[in-house]
């Protein structure tokens, strides 16, 4: 039994109870007793324990956790404490500089971030050592699909920040009364495609302020 601590056990319980998550775990056991799997089975729910579903004000939509030792830790573009940011995240924080004149911090632990209602949702929630997206058909999709259905039923609006072609396609999935952001993912083979200029950090604000909430602390160096 997966225990999150927070009001997504509720929430969750039909996605843990169903018997897609039956076959997810199954497979799970299989894997992390076969080969080297990322991030750590105590790891994977975390972007659920460090943001309660009440507490959502923006979804980032990353597609699977990074595939390198000591990289992932359950949150999508963050690495742990102490490790460089990957290239993607290096290019988030450009255009966090440009949108909000934020100076990037030295390290990617995107924590800060989490803490302050940012859920940092990987589509696929594990990955084999050295092998993108190898978790892909394991059934995640479906888990995190219902995930993004529950996020779209809340009355309380937030905005949903999609990244590329994996998170554009989760669009249909989200109510009209939440705000879509949506651009090119931030990875260097991409961001020169609409990522950067798009603008998500500001326009993510300007929408909570319209709605009467708190702006977001984008400034990971306080």
């Amino acid at each position: 039994m997966v225990n999150i601590g927070n009001d997504w056990d509720e929430l969750l319980k039909p996605l843990f109870d169903s018997e897609n998550y039956k076959k997810i775990r199954e497979f799970l056991k299989s894997e992390y007793s076969s080969h080297t799997i990322y991030p750590s089975m105590y790891d994977i729910y975390n972007a659920f324990k460090e943001t309660p579903y009440n507490s959502v004000k923006a979804v980032i939509l990353g597609q699977d956790p990074y595939h390198e030792p000591g990289q992932a830790h359950g949150l999508c573009f963050s690495v742990k404490e102490g490790v460089d940011p990957p290239p993607s995240l290096v290019n988030i924080y450009k255009e966090l500089q440009s949108d909000l004149g934020f100076k990037p911090p030295i390290g990617g632990d995107l924590t800060k971030w989490a803490k302050r209602g940012v859920l940092l949702l990987n589509t696929t929630l594990t990955v084999r050592r050295g092998q993108a997206n190898s978790h892909k058909n394991c059934g995640w999709t479906e888990f995190t699909d219902g995930v993004i259905r529950i996020l779209s039923s809340r009355e309380k609006p937030m905005a949903f920040i999609l990244w590329g072609a994996n998170a554009r396609s989760k669009k249909p999935l989200i109510a009209k009364r939440h705000l879509i952001i949506e651009s090119a993912h931030p990875s260097p083979l991409s961001c020169y495609n609409g990522f950067f200029g798009s603008r998500p950090f500001s326009r993510t604000n300007e929408f909570l302020i319209s709605c009467g909430e708190e702006p977001i602390d984008w400034n990971l160096n306080e």
